[in-house]
């Protein structure tokens, strides 16, 4: 399964997120995929694409982050996966 995950800087600061990264990595644990990312020009929200089969993963890997990240959580599928579920409605 894949999520949009929409990162929200505490504070307004984000060196200590990439200070962190730079340190530890994605901290993610095995099983979690990290698909792809873009950030906001004033680098205070980041949305990711994350893929895993048991979501405790994700939250595994939020815990990691949340003394310096909000994260809004949004289950997705690709447009293509969304016309197949519903052309059988069309």
């Amino acid at each position: 399964m894949q999520f949009m995950i929409v990162e929200r800087v505490r504070g307004g600061e984000p060196l200590p997120v990439y200070r962190r990264f730079r340190d530890r990595g994605r901290l993610a644990p095995e099983g979690l995929r990290y698909i792809a990312s873009w950030v906001s020009q004033d680098l205070s929200r980041c949305f990711q694409v994350m893929e895993c089969e048991d979501r405790r993963l994700l939250d595994e890997w939020m815990t990691n982050w949340r003394d310096l990240v909000d994260f809004e959580v949004i289950p997705a599928m690709t447009s293509s996966e969304a016309a197949a579920t519903v052309a059988p409605r069309l």
